[in-house]
């Protein structure tokens, strides 16, 4: 497995700076920070939150703004939550399409058959801790919290991956495993987002556009210059349009796409995921944020990594927006989502990954302990940034909103224990 370190610890360092300073900031003073993440960009008729919506977040203070009637409002929020994060889902479903499709990816074959059960497990374990505990308390409270169901089911990747190296060491096989089920977690997540949780009423017609984007950039881009060049190796079509049109077709093509989904219900932040699988890319994939996929010249990878950067300071800005919550707020979702995490997530992976490893005979990893399936679970159960995002579109602005945030963030309290539980079953570290 090659070094991933660098890129994931300036992406983990600028999300926890946000977030610090967002808690900070709204718990000292909550107006000015609202007055930001509520702050109107633009009024337009197109993108946005609804009018309405925004005006009953602002209250009084919204006359101040001195607007014309519109029918949305584009916020400080929704420009972070739903346009520029979608850059980030597109990062991690490049991962996934890589992980899927290609020859040698990670998640194809017998190698990725125990961490998909332990995946499975690590979904249904929170899902079931959580409404379990929900349901106990009364059919009210279950009203009100039920459909944060998905919040606890999320693994951030980069902090799971940091943790997973301190406690298992770099060369761990049990690292690679994590890998893998984190990158499992990331595919079932974005289904999740896209069925459950819509942003608005459904309009599926408007996906025609999404896919009419995709189709069309993948045939005019990519296959129609391919073909053009059969038999010729120096390929003078498909370099010409990957030097004087680059990436920009798709750049486009993502902007329509993006706007099909905004308008048909869907989550925007998923809105250039049709997009990813058309760009032409190489035949092999060298894992998770790979720092040797820069040296490959297709037009995915460099992609990915003229992102990187840009991506880094976004998630700056998600910390930022999505974490200011003020430490009043906890209360039952936020012990039902650490529940889900904190006990759902290791039982599940432990029981599901000891019934594909034993139960089917599909196996472990050489050098990997059946009760280091416990100790992962531990570390996939730091949920934060995918944990925050779900749960900014799983309840609407108030309480029951911020205590499920402080869940969230209280998450990653899971890389102590893990740290812990390693000690106690005796994981021995073994360097990279």
């Amino acid at each position: 497995m090659y070094r991933v370190w660098n890129f994931v610890t300036n992406y983990s360092l600028l999300l926890i700076i946000g977030a610090v300073i967002a808690l900070i900031w709204a718990n000292t003073d909550v107006y000015s920070y609202h007055a930001l993440v509520d702050y109107p960009i633009w009024f337009n008729d197109w993108i946005g939150i609804e009018l309405r919506e925004w005006e009953e977040l602002v209250g009084e203070k919204a006359d101040a703004y001195g607007y014309t009637e519109t029918a949305k409002v584009l916020t400080a929020h929704y420009f972070v939550n739903e346009i520029l994060m979608a850059f980030f889902f597109a990062i991690a479903a490049k991962e996934v399409w890589e992980a899927v499709i290609l020859e040698n990816g990670s998640l194809r074959g017998k190698k990725a058959a125990t961490p998909l059960f332990a995946t499975a497990g690590g979904m249904i374990g929170p899902i079931t801790v959580y409404l379990g505990l929900a349901w106990m308390m009364g059919p009210d409270k279950f009203a009100l919290v039920a459909n944060g169901w998905a919040i606890p089911t999320a693994t951030d990747i980069a902090f799971s991956y940091l943790v997973g190296r301190l406690v298992f060491g770099a060369g761990h096989p049990a690292v690679r495993f994590l890998l893998l089920l984190a990158i499992a977690d990331d595919a079932v997540g974005l289904i999740i987002l896209a069925i459950f949780y819509p942003s608005g009423e459904l309009a599926p017609i408007w996906l025609l556009l999404s896919l009419t984007a995709a189709v069309g950039v993948f045939i005019l881009f990519n296959w129609l210059p391919r073909k053009m060049d059969r038999g010729n190796q120096l390929r003078p079509t498909s370099t010409w349009v990957r030097q004087k049109l680059s990436f920009w077709p798709y750049l486009i093509a993502g902007a329509l796409s993006w706007f099909g989904f905004a308008q048909s219900g869907l989550n925007p932040a998923l809105g250039l995921l049709p997009i990813v699988p058309t760009l032409p890319h190489a035949d092999r994939a060298f894992g998770l944020f790979a720092e040797a996929e820069q040296y490959l010249t297709d037009l995915l990878n460099h992609t990915e990594h003229l992102l990187k950067h840009p991506v880094e300071v976004v998630l700056f800005l998600f910390g930022l927006m999505n974490a200011g919550v003020a430490f009043s707020s906890i209360s039952e979702p936020t012990w039902l989502v650490l529940a889900g995490l904190i006990i759902g997530k290791p039982l599940g992976v432990l029981l599901f990954g000891y019934v594909g490893a034993h139960t089917l005979k599909l196996g472990l990893p050489e050098g990997m302990r059946t009760v280091d399936l416990f100790t992962i679970g531990c570390v996939a159960a730091i949920g934060f940034t995918v944990s925050l995002f779900v749960a900014s579109v799983a309840f609407d602005n108030g309480p029951v909103q911020d205590a499920a945030k402080m869940g969230a963030l209280l998450s990653f309290g899971a890389a102590g224990l893990s740290l812990i539980v390693g000690k106690l079953t005796k994981v021995q570290k073994q360097p990279g």
